[in-house]
């Protein structure tokens, strides 16, 4: 009796787990072919006209570039200086010191010559203001910076929507690089939609650690040198190009990354801003603009941009890069608790049948069940009740899918951009790809359950602290 109840629960997990990773694979492919076209049709319509002549004119949509800053003070002038060399005319730069206990205003004030001016009505709570200041030299008129209370990231992107009085906003990461033509990349995708209202664009974020960086731009793409960051730009290729661009390709995609993302400003005041109790706000904040549109019925939607617009500093620590994925994993059960109503919701299209059940099952529970399911395997190899070929034969058939994949990532990355030509590169990403399910994969999985384990059982937690090394030494 005993042994027909472990063939029964055996045969059950083993389909369980043959169902549910065949359904990923499948997905996976499914992307990579949307992704295909969409990439084939975003680099057809990219070569018709020249952004520069249509975009670099006081005619061109006016722009806010929302920058956060907490506590940096090593950074923070060649950052602003880079923002405010944009090759665009009709944009302001906003940073918001929220709260930074080093000498961040300190440097501002007296680099930039600010002076105090008259504050605004608040349009959504948030902490108090403690001062605004804009520079007495003409040639600064473009920059703003907001002094207030420490709030976290969400309340001082708020604060800077209060403020903006322009059609777009842009909400970034104030340490991110933008590639000196962004904004015109940006504003043209808000208008290539002819029969919808696009609300929102995100961008393909680039690594920046050992590239070759110059008054603030990135002046030679470089390969990092350390293996934790070649592993996360691997990721981020897969992921960013590939993953977006496809959910992008089928208007089901529900995130645009909180170090570049632009919007429609009435949109964001509608919705009420960011939500600023959770660690994950861009993320919520697109599940929010979405639910708001789709219950309004406006025919809209987001615009994903494969070009290199946006660089940043990955991690290169193991326990930096833990906390910061931690910090995601927390994120996304709390979006997705909050939005549940969407879950299977037909009301809510293809977001609710396909887009939030995806999320649900292979963003949040995959890490999971990748986790528990070790320990079954141990549990059933001790008791002797393995099927060891069907487990091998699985398990090769999922690492060459997933190799297969990051390879074409990286392929298509290379073909599209030419972001790392030499053949000493490619190599050294392909050999990432052939190592990464071992040695940065189980990283990724760890740091997922740590961060569902703080959530479940309501541990102290915010956003943790993630210590830079700054683009000067790149």
């Amino acid at each position: 009796m005993y042994n027909n109840l472990y063939d029964i629960l055996n045969n059950y997990l083993n389909l369980v787990f043959l169902v549910f990773t065949l359904t990923l694979l499948l997905s996976f492919l499914v992307m990579a072919l949307i992704f295909t076209r969409v990439s084939f049709h975003h680099n057809k319509v990219s070569q018709i006209g020249s952004i520069s002549k249509v975009m670099n004119s006081n005619m061109a949509p006016s722009i806010s570039i929302i920058a956060p800053a907490y506590n940096e003070e090593a950074t923070i002038i060649e950052n602003i200086k880079s923002l405010l060399s944009l090759r665009y005319d009709n944009y302001e730069v906003i940073v918001v010191n929220d709260g930074s206990r080093d000498g961040t205003l300190d440097k501002i004030m007296t680099s930039f010559e600010l002076v105090k001016e008259e504050g605004i009505p608040a349009q959504f709570p948030g902490k108090r203001i403690r001062g605004i200041y804009k520079s007495e030299d003409k040639q600064l008129d473009r920059l703003v910076v907001i002094d207030k209370v420490n709030g976290g990231k969400s309340d001082a992107l708020n604060a800077g929507i209060n403020y903006s009085r322009n059609r777009f906003v842009g909400c970034i990461d104030v340490d991110c690089l933008l590639n000196p033509d962004a904004l015109s990349h940006v504003v043209r995708a808000f208008y290539q939609e002819p029969k919808k209202k696009v609300v929102a664009v995100g961008s393909v974020i680039r690594v920046a650690n050992s590239c070759k960086i110059s008054e603030g731009v990135v002046e030679q793409v470089r390969l990092p040198k350390n293996w934790l960051a070649k592993y996360q730009l691997l990721e981020y290729t897969r992921s960013f190009l590939l993953g977006r661009m496809a959910w992008g390709g089928i208007d089901g995609l529900l995130i645009i990354s909180g170090a570049f993302g632009f919007f429609e400003r009435e949109v964001l005041v509608e919705v009420g801003g960011y939500d600023t109790g959770t660690v994950g706000e861009d993320m919520e904040v697109i599940f929010k603009i979405r639910r708001h549109m789709t219950e309004k019925k406006i025919p809209y939607t987001l615009s994903y941009l494969p070009e290199p617009l946006c660089y940043t500093e990955v991690p290169e620590d193991a326990k930096i890069l833990i906390n910061q994925r931690d910090r995601w994993s927390r994120g996304n059960i709390e979006t997705l608790k909050k939005h549940k109503v969407m879950f299977f919701n037909p009301r809510y299209g293809r977001l609710g049948m396909l887009s939030y059940p995806y999320w649900f099952f292979y963003e949040w529970l995959a890490p999971l069940l990748e986790f528990f399911g070790l320990f079954t395997i141990l549990a059933f190899w001790y008791a002797g009740l393995i099927n060891w070929q069907f487990f091998v034969a699985l398990t090769l058939m999922v690492y060459m899918f997933a190799v297969m994949f990051s390879i074409y990532a990286i392929s298509w990355d290379l073909y599209t951009y030419r972001q790392y030509t030499s053949k000493r590169d490619f190599f050294s990403l392909v050999t990432c790809a052939l190592t990464e399910p071992f040695l940065f994969h189980p990283l990724v999985v760890y740091s997922a359950v740590r961060g569902n384990f703080k959530k479940i059982f309501k541990q102290k937690s915010g956003w943790g602290t993630i210590t830079r090394k700054g683009f000067s030494n790149s």
